[in-house]
């Protein structure tokens, strides 16, 4: 189970690389890399005040803070897809945002895992040493990488892409890899797999690959909410109930107002900011794998792994139902919008370069 589940936590994360060609991470632009970093910065540091008023140490409500941070990109496409918003302002918007936490999480992750494998050998962990190594051993990783996407996988993927088989079982081959490589090299496989995707993000059958692997994705992932579930100490749980419940609520309600004082500032109505707001009203995939990745390099124990999944169960339960009431909810609350609404708005699309 531990096997598949680590496989199906590559695959999720090559599929999250194969989504971030150059192009579009160059499109992202101001509005959503300003909307993105502000809304991480903002609830990791109201999740860790929370945290730290219901008794938890420092580390441990660092830890609850920035897990709690990140959206689930499954849910929020598939739900706004389903209500035909993709193509709407606060729609792109949301997306804008999901591709910075994606980045940010990556980077996290990468310190984490780098990090806690120094502390793991035993020896006092020297951070100048440390950031030494992950400076060469990653920046060696990136060079071979682009020079893989430049010259190598295009002339590779034309002859692999005769067969569809082959083409599903090498992009796989090719994940796994490169998630042992970097695993070797002292980084997590999710690293590994990240940037697997992300040397295939620019070629002309991303989109066929993603599409052949999402269900392979999804299967091998329920070993992992398996492995997850099956650790959980719910005794341990059970005194964690009142902080998961004071957390769920500031992601269902904070998120929204976080969006329209971020939005109405950079002049954008309250209502797109709210909209967008209730889209990104969860917390993912993402924040259990970086909490069970923190469990893992000692940060934290099973009663906070616990806790963040309540967490994650709440919101995500709450998020399913507000998305596809989200207009109508807004148009309840359209007078109280109106007052925090800014004289100056931009009810257009943003221009290419800020999507």
């Amino acid at each position: 189970l531990q096997l598949f589940a680590e496989i199906g936590i590559a695959i999720l994360l090559f599929l999250v690389g194969l989504k971030l060609d150059v192009t579009l991470v160059r499109s992202v632009g101001t509005v959503a890399l300003a909307t993105g970093l502000g809304q991480i910065a903002v609830t990791a540091v109201v999740g860790f005040g929370i945290a730290l008023l219901f008794g938890l140490d420092l580390v441990a409500a660092a830890v609850v803070g920035v897990a709690i941070t990140f959206s689930s990109t499954i849910i929020v496409v598939k739900l706004l897809s389903d209500q035909r918003q993709l193509d709407e302002l606060h729609g792109r918007v949301a997306l804008g945002l999901l591709i910075v936490q994606d980045i940010v999480v990556i980077v996290v992750m990468i310190v984490l895992t780098s990090l806690g494998s120094g502390a793991a050998d035993g020896a006092t962990l020297d951070i100048g040493a440390e950031a030494l190594r992950i400076l060469l051993g990653g920046g060696g990783l990136l060079v071979g990488i682009g020079v893989a996407m430049r010259w190598v996988l295009p002339w590779l993927l034309d002859r692999v892409a005769t067969s569809q088989e082959l083409l599903i079982v090498w992009s796989v081959a090719w994940a796994i890899g490169i998630a042992a490589l970097t695993d070797v090299l002292g980084f997590s496989i999710e690293v590994g797999a990240f940037l697997a995707g992300f040397a295939l993000a620019s070629t002309r059958y991303r989109e066929q690959v993603h599409a052949s692997l999402s269900g392979l994705r999804d299967f091998l992932l329920l070993f992992f909410f398996i492995v997850l579930g099956a650790e959980l100490d719910f005794g341990a749980i059970g005194a964690q109930v009142p902080l998961a419940i004071a957390l769920s609520i500031f992601v269902l309600v904070g998120s929204p107002i976080i969006m329209i004082g971020i939005m109405s500032l950079m002049g954008y109505p309250a209502r797109v900011g709210f909209l967008a707001g209730l889209a990104i009203a969860q917390i993912s995939e993402f924040s259990l794998i970086l909490i069970a990745l923190t469990r893992d390099i000692g940060l934290v124990d099973d009663e906070i792994v616990g806790l963040v999944t309540l967490v994650a169960l709440i919101t995500i339960a709450g998020s399913s139902y507000l998305i596809p009431h989200s207009e109508a909810i807004a148009t309840r609350l359209e007078p109280l919008l109106d007052r925090v609404q800014r004289r100056v708005t931009r009810t257009e699309a943003p221009a290419s370069g800020e999507r």
